[in-house]
């Protein structure tokens, strides 16, 4: 046997070991390609937390592109976005949808009534079938949907300002989300001074 080939294995392993150091450090690890991307957000009809009698189906989320956030009460990371998602609310005329994930219904009103809330409808997912037609793999989870209903984008993980700024703010302005409402306020103002 020669010496060359006792490098074969040696060689062999190496270039496995690239391969996957490079197939696993390819990508953002927090936007996992989703099977809906580009789809209609899934069909379904389901309770409000708030108002189990009310109910609410895909077609209420049709008209203005909608944030629909995945989160629940035993989440920590939903507690750490919560500030950013007040904050979205308040400075911004986006329309978010919550659903409260494999939850306690007393619990999630308890908090929500605690942290605020942010969400023009809350969503009541306690038994998971809705998570499981979005594909979701735990909280907090974020869907992008166009005017059509359309997922146009996914992200695993926590909103936080970086992710404001540098993800969802340009998708929604491409989408034609109108500015913030303190940078309209800024815009009318200006206006009305330059034709004063």
């Amino acid at each position: 046997m020669s010496r060359a080939s006792l490098f074969i294995p040696l060689g062999l392993f190496v270039g496995i070991l690239c391969i996957g150091y490079i197939g696993f450090g390819l990508g953002d690890r927090q936007q996992l390609p989703s099977a809906l991307v580009g789809k209609p957000f899934p069909e379904f009809s389901a309770a409000l937390l708030k108002d189990p009698a009310q109910q609410i189906s895909r077609a209420d989320l049709i008209g203005k592109p909608t944030l629909v956030n995945v989160w629940a009460t035993w989440c920590p990371t939903c507690l750490s976005e919560h500030n950013e998602l007040m904050r979205i609310d308040a400075t911004t005329d986006i329309v978010m949808v919550g659903v409260n994930y494999k939850d306690d219904r007393r619990q999630a009103i308890d908090w929500l009534a605690r942290f605020g809330d942010p969400y023009q409808w809350v969503i009541e997912d306690a038994d998971g079938l809705l998570g499981v037609e979005l594909g979701v793999f735990g909280a907090p989870e974020t869907f992008l949907l166009n005017a059509q209903g359309q997922v146009v984008y996914k992200r695993v993980g926590d909103i936080n300002p970086r992710i404001w700024r540098d993800e969802l703010a340009p998708r929604f302005a491409a989408l034609g989300v109108s500015m913030t409402r303190e940078q309209q306020a800024a815009s009318v103002s200006n206006n009305k001074s330059v034709t004063r």
